[in-house]
């Protein structure tokens, strides 16, 4: 049976990563990431990555580091998503421009 400090720290990470998913649909939907804080999605996807990280070391290795991974994969696709909008946005604000 996994310890105590693992289940809970499993459900912090579903708790936190719940959220993602819903943002990523509201970027595709709005097409507009227009201030949308880069800083604050970097911050959050160092925090997963040292987490992974964190998890690879001898004798914390267990089955939250997938958490982890799924979450910062999460942030990425949204960072990723975010930039591709904002130069498509540029891009039809440069041709209406001309």
């Amino acid at each position: 049976m996994e310890n105590i400090s693992t289940i809970c720290e499993a459900i912090m990470m579903i708790c936190f990563g719940a959220s993602w998913p819903a943002q990523i649909v509201k970027t595709i939907r709005v097409k507009n990431p227009v201030g949308k804080s880069f800083l604050f999605l970097s911050l959050i996807l160092c925090g997963y990555v040292a987490g992974v990280i964190f998890k690879l070391t001898p004798g914390r290795r267990d089955a939250v580091i997938w958490l982890y991974i799924l979450n910062a994969l999460m942030v990425l696709t949204d960072m990723l998503l975010s930039i591709h909008y904002l130069a498509v946005l540029k891009k039809k604000q440069q041709q209406e421009q001309k």
